[in-house]
């Protein structure tokens, strides 16, 4: 199981995604997204880091992705995010059953939502999504599916409330996941943070979540 320290940032507090995303890669704890856990099926693998840090409200997360397609379909929150060129965050709080996703396209739509079990999600309402702050490199566009080489990155600022956790009261540690998928482009991917051991791909597995360690 892969574990990594989420440092606080004083920076960080009061900060925009926007702000945020310069400090993150200078004080920001760095991990790879690089598990292809179903190399037969899908073996392709985007070039994907991240930097993950804290403020005292809020958990932030910077995404950079080094790809070969770029797709964004989706505009509005809430819908299918994962079949466009997206990122992923899954978590859950130690000693709970319930887990929760923060998924992203690259212009940066948002689906969440909180699972009693796997892929039977309670949407996130309105409001608690315009509490997730992003700010994407690239305009909040559609477009369809183009081919080159491009280079995008992401960072989010997810509130502790919409973890379940009291800020004034973090605990040692959650755990989680991070994601690169694309399920509707011609380069389909599956790669993740920790490794994932089934025989599909299925990113709805607390199972194989790893650690994030709050210091």
């Amino acid at each position: 199981m892969k574990s990594i320290a989420v440092p606080y940032i004083p920076h960080l507090d009061g900060a925009t995604a926007e702000v945020a995303s310069g400090f993150l890669e200078e004080e920001g704890k760095e991990g790879n997204i690089e598990h292809v856990n179903w190399p037969t099926l899908f073996p392709y693998k985007p070039i994907t880091f991240f930097w993950i840090g804290r403020s005292q409200s809020h958990l932030f997360i910077k995404y950079s992705v080094i790809g070969n397609v770029l797709r964004a379909v989706h505009v509005h929150d809430q819908e299918s995010v994962w079949e466009d060129s997206c990122v992923e965050f899954f978590c859950q709080l130690p000693n709970h059953s319930d887990y929760m996703n923060f998924e992203f396209n690259c212009i940066g739509t948002c689906y969440s939502a909180i699972y009693a079990k796997p892929r039977d999600g309670k949407l996130r309402s309105i409001d608690q999504m315009r509490q997730i702050d992003r700010y994407p490199s690239m305009e909040r566009k559609a477009f369809n599916e183009m081919e080159g080489t491009f280079e995008w990155e992401l960072t989010i600022a997810i509130p502790f409330a919409l973890l379940g956790i009291d800020s004034t009261h973090l605990p040692t540690k959650i755990l989680g996941n991070f994601y690169k998928c694309a399920d509707k482009t011609s380069m389909k991917h599956y790669v993740s943070w920790n490794s994932i051991n089934t025989d599909k791909p299925d990113f709805h597995r607390p199972d194989f979540f790893g650690e994030l360690l709050f210091e």
